[in-house]
């Protein structure tokens, strides 16, 4: 099926053709200075890929979050993806993922101390949140790569180890926003999502294939799952069990997450979303039916904290349900996570130096 539905997409490459067309003008117009990037007095950090769907780049925020947090006053700005809301929206104790957008949420939610911001114009955002809290000295920007009116300090990009970016197409055809050669404007290339027993021989071919600038620098990471931790309560899930699990999610790519739980866990049953789904009371009434009809004894219920955020609305009706969020994280290979944080570190210490 999916090689099929490949095969199909392949047939919209005319317009991939066109569509590559625009995004090439685009950015010769920035890259030429005709259209003009700002950059600001502060590191700003931008975190973003050249593809659409889940490259990681939410946990990758989390960690710099986690990097930086006890050093530096961290705010972080993303356009909030299908939220119900427009223009400059600040996180407060009011948000939801409907004001905010889901992985804003998530943020707000695991770092209160971090400003969380949504909006469209990243360049507008960026004064009027100096202004709301002028104590801010580390901006990072979600989902950015493509937003070439701010011009970052240091920008970091993705790409899934699985498809890398020298190995897709434009959309509509493929999964690219833009062309490959869009990776010149990056500071740091992390692959992420490799086979955690990935060699250094493998390791010096994707290097090779990506073919970075000379000052370029290439990590790679493996996905962490972490231990799941109830909805309602937030205890962890005893490991000393064996658990049947019924897993639901909406996001871009189920398959690695089914994989992992069905190699700790018993996984006796799915339901998939699209990907940033907003859920409905009859999602609810169907999660449960279908949980319900399930057979098995110590049975639980499993889903990802994007979509434990966009849950929310329905805590009432879901608190008493054996739902489990499970959390997921970055880890580096090749023991180069403390090369990456000195590369983070020294930006960030560097620029207030400098200023």
């Amino acid at each position: 099926m999916v090689i099929m539905l490949k095969k199909l997409r392949r047939l919209l490459y005319p317009f991939s053709v066109v569509y590559g067309w625009g995004t090439s003008i685009r950015n010769n117009l920035y890259d030429s200075g005709k259209y003009h990037s700002v950059e600001f007095a502060l590191p700003v950090i931008s975190v973003g890929n050249l593809s659409t769907g889940g490259t990681g780049k939410t946990p990758m925020i989390e960690y710099l979050i986690q990097l930086l947090g006890d050093s530096f006053q961290l705010a972080t700005l993303s356009r909030g993806y299908k939220r119900k809301t427009t223009g400059f929206v600040m996180a407060d104790e009011k948000s939801t993922a409907a004001t905010i957008g889901d992985e804003p949420m998530q943020i707000h939610s695991k770092f209160p101390k971090v400003n969380v911001v949504v909006c469209e114009d990243r360049l507008l955002a960026i004064p009027e949140m100096l202004r709301t809290d002028p104590g801010i000295e580390v901006i990072l920007l979600d989902d950015a790569y493509q937003h070439r009116r701010v011009k970052p300090g240091l920008s970091i990009l993705l790409t899934d180890y699985n498809n890398l970016y020298t190995r897709d197409i434009l959309l509509p055809a493929g999964n690219l926003r833009e062309s490959a050669k869009g990776s010149s404007r990056a500071d740091i290339i992390v692959v992420t999502k490799c086979n955690t027993e990935m060699t250094e021989s493998e390791k010096s071919h994707i290097i090779k294939e990506l073919n970075p600038l000379p000052h370029q620098k290439v990590f790679f990471t493996k996905t962490n799952y972490g231990v799941p931790y109830h909805f309602s309560t937030g205890e962890k899930l005893p490991q000393n069990e064996q658990h049947n699990v019924f897993l639901f999610s909406g996001i871009a790519n189920p398959q690695p997450l089914e994989k992992e739980i069905a190699s700790s866990h018993n996984l006796v049953g799915t339901l998939t979303f699209g990907d940033h789904h907003a859920f409905s009371k009859n999602d609810i009434d169907k999660i449960k039916a279908r949980f319900d009809s399930l057979n098995f004894a110590n049975k639980i219920l499993i889903t990802t904290e994007k979509d434990a955020v966009r849950l929310r609305p329905f805590s009432d009706a879901i608190q008493s349900w054996p739902l489990y969020i499970l959390p997921v994280d970055h880890s580096f290979l090749f023991d180069e996570g403390g090369r990456f944080d000195n590369e983070i570190l020294l930006f960030c210490e560097g620029f207030n130096k400098a200023v």
